[in-house]
């Protein structure tokens, strides 16, 4: 009866040191696992900020340093320079460069949703026909104030 009660015993400790979680062993290098993912995009971020430094440094030390009336003229491709070189721009320049760079970007919205469109089924076909219809809007509201006219 002895021996049923320690082999009984023996069996609940095994179980019982089985179900434990083990204590982490003390750290034999100088950082922790998760210090030494922060070390390497400490040096990575070191390397970058200093190639952009020296690649902004090279041109400045390599450049030659005897400048002259010829060599400070604005080009235009072997004609004589008509003019100031700093010029203003009409204000509409601006206002077309923007309109289409945000009439550009909605492109960029139609192909995840042209690849996701099985998944996103009429929500996402709703969602996106009210965009076009906000983008129209816009469109017809940039028409009708004359922004894109060239000239006016």
């Amino acid at each position: 009866m002895a021996s049923l009660a320690a082999q009984w015993a023996v069996g609940v400790l095994a179980r019982v040191l089985a179900q434990a979680t083990p204590t982490p062993a003390p750290q034999q290098g100088l950082l922790a696992p998760s210090q030494a993912n922060w070390l390497v995009i400490a040096i990575f971020f070191g390397m970058v900020l200093s190639v952009g430094v020296i690649m902004s440094l090279i041109p400045f030390l390599l450049s030659p340093r005897n400048p002259n009336p010829v060599k400070l003229m604005p080009y235009e491709s072997g004609m004589p320079p008509i003019g100031p070189a700093n010029q203003r721009y009409t204000i509409r320049y601006y206002v077309i460069a923007m309109l289409f760079v945000v009439f550009d970007i909605e492109a960029v919205f139609f192909y995840p949703w042209a690849v996701a469109f099985n998944q996103i089924g009429w929500y996402g076909l709703i969602e996106m026909v009210l965009f076009i219809v906000l983008l129209l809007v816009a469109y017809v509201y940039a028409w009708r104030k004359g922004a894109l006219d060239w000239v006016s």
